[in-house]
């Protein structure tokens, strides 16, 4: 049985239970009030989402114009080669010896009317070197090319003279301040002609030529290499006049020259931004004029020929085309290279009949412009039949 006392301390700890409870749910209810009051006092707060940062876009990768350096020398090696080639061709007509040997075969004062061997045919190596200089964005090149001419050539009347020839020769480009280089590849086919009457002389010829390219790219994380296709075609036609005193020779001449070059499109593969590169075409006509003296000496039954000459040469037409360049999405038009309109052409030649009908001979061709330097040198062997 519980006394009085404990009866009122009972129910003073329920009071204070309910009135705790009764405070903390008053509590409650005005912070729940507060945050409403709040909450519609800033709706943007409370309602708008944090927007979400947009990614800073990549920039598309460009070409560069320098990248192509390489494709740019190849198509001038195939333009330079096709004159070459025609230009031999033409000396095969016009060259004092050759000359002299259908008007005086037997030489040393022999019968201009000794019959001449109907057939000859010739065997030629050449080496060549060439430098060009800086143009533009063009860094400049060195080519090194080798090649050899195998040769058939016929009198078909009197005065009339008709020849054949094949061209196979291989070109080193090296571009060194674009780490990139290349090769040519060429197999050029020819025909010649030449008419004789009285001491005039007019000679044609036509080259036809095609060949493959490789090239190589260093593009700082790998070399980007390609493979394409390279064409070249030209025609040269000249005339010269044929002036002899004893064992002297003076023969001007003067020639017009067209050749067009081409290459094929391409893709690079591997390293770092491969280029999608555009055909191309470029093309050169030039007018030549110029001399050649030379003198032959008898010793021991054997001539011994000697001759020099010189031409002054005008580059009056070159088309120097354009190639365009493909990164993914972006793409440049890059302009292509060519040589200063006016320069010179000299040379020398000495050639040793062994015989009536065999005879050795070496040349040497120099081509001299404001951007471009070439040297040639050629040795020859032909026999007549």
């Amino acid at each position: 049985m519980c006394c009085p006392s404990q009866l009122t301390r009972t129910r003073q700890t329920i009071g204070l239970d309910r009135v705790r409870g009764i405070a903390a749910s008053v509590t409650m209810a005005l912070a729940l009030v507060l945050a409403a009051t709040i909450s519609a006092a800033t709706p943007g707060f409370a309602q708008t989402p944090t927007p979400a940062v947009s990614p800073t876009p990549t920039p598309s990768p460009t070409p560069v114009s320098t990248s192509i350096n390489y494709d740019r020398s190849v198509g001038n090696s195939a333009l330079d080669l096709g004159s070459n080639f025609l230009e031999r061709l033409g000396n095969q007509a016009s060259n004092g010896f050759n000359r002299t040997s259908r008007t005086n075969p037997g030489g040393g004062g022999a019968s201009a009317s000794t019959e001449d061997p109907r057939y000859r045919t010739w065997f030629e190596g050449y080496g060549i070197s060439v430098r060009t200089d800086a143009q533009g964005d063009f860094v400049g090149d060195r080519r090194k090319t080798v090649g050899g001419v195998a040769g058939f050539g016929a009198r078909v009347a009197t005065g009339v003279n008709l020849g054949f020839s094949v061209d196979q020769s291989h070109t080193d480009v090296d571009v060194p301040l674009a780490l990139q280089s290349a090769t040519l590849d060429l197999t050029q086919i020819g025909f010649n002609g030449s008419v004789d009457k009285g001491p005039w002389t007019w000679a044609f010829a036509v080259v036809h030529g095609f060949g493959k390219v490789r090239s190589s790219r260093d593009t700082g994380l790998g070399v980007a290499n390609a493979s394409y296709r390279a064409a070249v075609d030209g025609a040269l036609t000249e005339i010269s006049y044929y002036w002899t005193k004893d064992q002297m020779r003076i023969v001007p001449k003067g020639a017009l020259e067209y050749v067009r070059a081409t290459s094929a499109a391409f893709q690079e593969s591997g390293g770092l931004d491969p280029l999608n590169v555009g055909s191309t075409a470029l093309s050169r006509a030039r007018v030549m004029i110029g001399a050649e003296i030379g003198r032959y000496f008898i010793i021991d039954q054997k001539i011994l020929d000697l001759s020099a000459y010189g031409k002054f040469v005008d580059n009056f037409h070159q088309d120097l085309g354009s190639i365009q360049v493909s990164l993914g999405a972006q793409n440049i038009v890059v302009p292509g290279i060519g040589e200063s309109r006016y320069g010179m052409d000299a040379g020398a030649s000495a050639s040793l009949s062994l015989t009536s009908v065999a005879r050795l001979y070496v040349n040497y061709d120099g081509k001299f412009r404001n951007e471009l330097t070439s040297h040639q040198g050629t040795v020859g062997f032909e026999y007549k039949w």
